[in-house]
């Protein structure tokens, strides 16, 4: 009996030793593995991506020099390199191979430490990342303020026919000009404020920046309009300012839609008055409404009466 306690006193404490030994070859309590990569990655004709990861040893005994850092993709092991960017910052550029759009990886990295006058190895590694390829993103507002009416231009890649671009809740007028191109004409909205711009489509919302709707004036000749029905009369709207890049589209409404028969009122490309005509439609009572101007809105009297 004597004999055996001590067999199992020895067992016990060799496999307490075992369970100390592995304790010291895990790296994860020497360094700190922090992933610099963003989990969206923008998509890029070459499809080539840089994975970037920082190494920052924990203990003075992490040997610096024997940090060799690795990137593991689909089971395969690719070194990194030392980053110009700053001390202990790893790059690696991985090209995703065709019609893939995400990317699944994690670091493992090896190093030693000395305790002693002695080195020993050890490893440190991450979980499994993902990094979405996106198809489409918006880079920049071709300017962040102008007056009601202003048509602005939106950078980006992967735009389609149905994106509509919105001021907080309300859609702007949304142009596409290109896969790599939106414009938008500024709504009739409260100027002298702030608003935040968003990308709508069925793939979901984006975020494209804040737009300032500055406050404007605007003077339409005559004040008023009386026609017959069949008849026409000139109509001129004239604004301060030379309208920008694009022209400056006024957005006239009215509650008489059947008496009035008008144009699109869009004033050119650096000038600032516009004319159009304007028919009698249906005999009616009612206005041309511009919102955004002045004291908030325009408001020009219409009567159309029976030949």
């Amino acid at each position: 009996m004597h004999t055996n306690r001590i067999s199992l006193a020895r067992k016990f404490l060799l496999g307490l030793g075992a369970l100390l030994a592995l304790a010291m070859l895990s790296g994860c309590d020497s360094v700190v593995l922090t992933n610099l990569t963003p989990a969206s990655l923008p998509e890029n004709p070459s499809q080539i991506y840089t994975v970037t990861l920082r190494v920052t040893p924990k203990v003075d005994s992490v040997v610096t020099d024997t940090i060799q850092p690795h990137i593991i993709v689909d089971g395969q092991s690719y070194a990194m390199n030392k980053s110009a960017l700053a001390d202990g910052i790893y790059e690696f550029d991985y090209q995703l191979p065709a019609g893939r759009d995400e990317l699944a990886y994690y670091f493992l990295v090896n190093f030693e430490v000395e305790s002693n006058g002695n080195r020993s190895p050890r490893e440190a590694y991450t979980e499994i990342t993902h990094a979405k390829i996106v198809h489409r993103y918006v880079l920049s507002l071709e300017v962040n303020r102008g007056p009601v009416g202003a048509r602005v231009s939106v950078l980006g890649r992967g735009f389609t026919p149905q994106d509509i671009l919105y001021f907080d809740n309300t859609p702007a007028r949304t142009v596409f000009e290109s896969p790599n191109a939106l414009s938008m004409f500024v709504p009739a909205l409260e100027p002298n404020r702030n608003y935040r711009i968003m990308l709508a489509s069925a793939a979901g919302t984006s975020p494209v920046g804040t737009f300032r709707i500055d406050a404007s004036s605007l003077t339409v000749t005559p004040v008023a309009l009386n026609l017959r029905t069949g008849e026409r009369q000139p109509l001129t709207f004239t604004v301060p300012n030379a309208a920008p890049p694009g022209g400056l589209l006024l957005d006239v409404t009215t509650d008489v839609p059947e008496s009035v028969i008008m144009p699109e009122v869009l004033v050119p490309q650096g000038q600032n008055s516009v004319t159009v005509t304007v028919e009698g439609g249906k005999p009616g009572t009612g206005s041309l409404f511009l919102k955004g101007y002045g004291a908030g809105e325009v408001n020009v009297p219409v009567t159309v009466i029976a030949k």
